[in-house]
């Protein structure tokens, strides 16, 4: 019987690997955390709810891997310096840092608060700086890939996400500035912007009871799934794009493709 590539690598391709993910208790997170414990990391998680945390932590070890929850939020610079200590000192140093958690809701602009913008952009802008700044003093000595989670606002305008747009535009700059700098110490920098992931927090909240109707607006005519995105994490992490770098790669059904006009239409009551 014929041997597939999956299996060969399974457990393999990340042998022995610690990765540190934010935002890992629930969604693509998690199952980029379950992704890569399957092929042989060990998987630190952090997030808020230590509950949803223990329970990731469950489904991996149920399924043969290692991995430990830590409850910190990404918006308390501390609390992240001591997940990532406290992360390195079980697993060892980092190979592989997932920068994940993100907030959203929809608002329009006018009735924006001060308050409600500034979440978006501490948890997602300032959450994907210190969950790579509190693990650069824990980095491997070589060989270190950090990957932020993006978002197709970052390029294309969309009604209700003035603070979703601008926390994502500026992630994706962040990405391309920490490549730079961090290149020669051996660390690649990348991040991927996810479409609408069916069945998450984020893709029920961004279809708003229209998934029919915007499924017949995206070229690829269907929406992504959490096990998608989990096997192009891994294989953003993975040495098929160790020359990779400075990158913002969409996987999005072609939602880019459409421009703010088109997603205003297909977003629209």
């Amino acid at each position: 019987m014929a041997t597939s590539a999956r299996e060969i690598f399974q457990g393999q391709l990340l042998a022995g690997q610690a990765a540190f993910i934010t935002g890992g208790g629930s969604g693509i997170n998690q199952g980029i955390a379950r992704r890569f414990a399957e092929f042989g990391a060990k998987v630190v998680v952090v997030g808020r709810t230590q509950a949803k945390l223990d329970e990731t932590v469950r489904l991996i070890r149920e399924a043969g891997g290692e991995a430990l929850g830590i409850a910190a939020d990404v918006r308390d610079f501390p609390a992240m310096q001591a997940a990532a200590k406290q992360g390195a000192e079980a697993f060892g140093p980092y190979r592989i840092v997932i920068a994940g958690a993100a907030g959203n809701f929809l608002a329009p602009a006018a009735q924006l608060s001060s308050n409600g913008f500034s979440a978006v952009v501490d948890i997602d802008l300032k959450g994907t700086f210190h969950t790579f700044r509190a693990t650069s003093d824990h980095f491997a000595k070589e060989d270190v890939r950090c990957l932020a989670i993006s978002a197709p606002q970052a390029v294309v305008p969309m009604p209700l996400q003035s603070h979703v747009c601008s926390a994502k535009t500026a992630i994706n700059m962040l990405v391309k500035t920490l490549a730079i700098e961090w290149g020669s110490r051996g660390v690649r920098v990348n991040a991927i912007s996810p479409g609408y992931v069916a069945n998450t927090v984020g893709g029920d909240l961004m279809a708003a009871g229209q998934r029919e109707k915007i499924t017949k607006y995206l070229p690829i005519q269907r929406f992504t799934d959490v096990d998608e995105m989990a096997d192009f994490a891994l294989t953003m992490v993975s040495p098929l794009c160790r020359y990779m770098t400075g990158q913002i790669v969409a996987l999005d059904g072609g939602i880019e493709l459409l421009g703010g006009g088109m997603m205003y239409a297909a977003t629209a009551g």
